[in-house]
């Protein structure tokens, strides 16, 4: 005899509240084991996107291009043309897969105040290009951002303010090498002052206008770096594969190879998603298969009857499937409402100043943004739906394979 399937589901509907007590804590796991992965997984994603975010910015954009052996010795004599001096990158910079480029001089100095002297690196930027591209524009605190490449001022970090024992306006003195290796020496103005999140940024760059910093090192029309940005800091290798073809015999990194920690980071939560998914489904599953077993031993004489009556094995496999469906769709809807419901008010941030301190060598900030994905909460949701269904085939197969005299008396096989 065939069943209708309409009927299955509203006998599955009504024995799924036959013990509500059951059902509801069963529900209410699943919902609370849902929440968990999608909560931590925010948290863990807002943590790691923003340090990749807080790496991409510090000068580093998603692609570089460098002279050969810039990297290993970055001298003054390792430059490469500007962009102006090579019409195909000027080209593929401007065009809609680059969404911010600028080209700097980079090179080790000393900078030199009344009370102290420290080892810098000092960096000659286009002021209007670096906007959007990196964090300097946006970090000044004190006084102004620099207004050209000719700019006389320079941008100190905050940190190395203080150990200068200097302040917005006074003079310092910047010593570095000229391509013939003689002594490179200028005085400049304090004219901003800038914060980040990690100390070590502020001790260690100093931002100046590109034609200030070319003239004091007597340099020609090249450059250090040519920095960019793409569309998504994941998939960089096709962008960068274009930059290649174009840029000659100019080394073209991505900022993975540059910041293979952060790039470990990346992978390592990925990884950790699948695990931290995989053990929270664990835990769920006992619970699922002993509430549907109990569920079925309590039902074995009705089991057995409706046997009898003509039900065929596989409609009572299908029943039982089809109760676990019914409980798994309630508490993953509850789940995701769950979820939102308690990441709505920190939308804008966790404020983890108490630590942010300890964890500063991590490249963390004060304010922890969680980050929501659409493809981790499908994989949550997928996850528990697909295997809490495959985790209801036993109990199911042992529902259809009861034989109805036996079950009636409720003997349990």
């Amino acid at each position: 005899m065939k069943t209708p399937f309409s009927m299955l589901v509203t006998v599955a509907w009504r024995n799924l509240w036959r013990n509500h007590r059951r059902s509801l804590i069963m529900l209410a796991a699943i919902a609370i084991g849902l929440w968990g992965m999608i909560w931590m997984t925010a948290l863990m994603r807002g943590m790691v996107d923003q340090m990749i975010d807080d790496a991409i910015s510090t000068l580093s954009g998603h692609i570089q291009i460098h002279a050969p052996g810039y990297l290993d010795d970055p001298s003054v004599e390792h430059t490469i043309a500007a962009v102006a001096d090579n019409p195909e990158l000027d080209k593929l910079l401007h065009s809609p897969e680059v969404t911010a480029w600028s080209q700097r001089i980079r090179v080790p100095a000393v900078i030199r105040s009344e009370r102290d002297v420290y080892g810098i690196t000092l960096v000659g930027i286009d002021p209007q290009r670096e906007r959007g591209l990196s964090f300097i524009a946006d970090s000044v605190v004190s006084g102004h951002y620099l207004e050209s490449v000719n700019d006389q001022h320079v941008l100190l970090g905050r940190k190395l303010v203080e150990q200068l024992e200097t302040k917005l306006g006074r003079r310092i003195v910047i010593l570095s090498q000229d391509p013939d290796n003689n002594i490179a020496e200028r005085g400049f103005r304090i004219g901003g002052i800038y914060d980040t999140d990690l100390q070590a940024t502020e001790t260690t760059y100093v931002f100046a206008g590109i034609e200030t910093v070319r003239r004091m090192l007597k340099m020609g029309s090249g450059v250090s770096e040519i920095s960019l940005l793409g569309h998504d800091y994941r998939n960089v290798d096709g962008l960068a594969a274009e930059v290649r073809a174009v840029a000659g015999t100019a080394e073209t990194s991505t900022w993975l190879q540059l910041d293979p920690y952060m790039a470990s980071m990346l992978d390592v939560m990925d990884g950790f998603i699948i695990v931290w998914f995989c053990i929270i489904f664990l835990a769920l599953s006992f619970g699922l298969i002993n509430t549907l077993l109990m569920a079925v031993f309590e039902r074995t004489r009705e089991i057995g009857l409706i046997q009898a009556l003509g039900m065929p094995p596989g409609n009572i496999l299908l029943m039982v499937l089809v109760e676990s469906s019914i409980m798994l769709l309630i508490g993953l809807l509850a789940g995701n409402l769950l979820s939102w419901l308690t990441l709505l008010p920190i939308r804008d941030g966790i404020d983890i100043s108490a630590v942010a301190q300890g964890l500063e060598w991590a490249g963390m900030s004060s304010i922890l943004l969680p980050a929501v994905k659409t493809s981790d909460v499908l994989l949550a949701n997928g996850i528990v739906l697909v295997l809490g269904v495959l985790a209801s085939l036993f109990p199911a197969w042992r529902a259809s394979r009861k034989v109805p005299v036996e079950a009636i008396t409720r003997i349990w096989q």
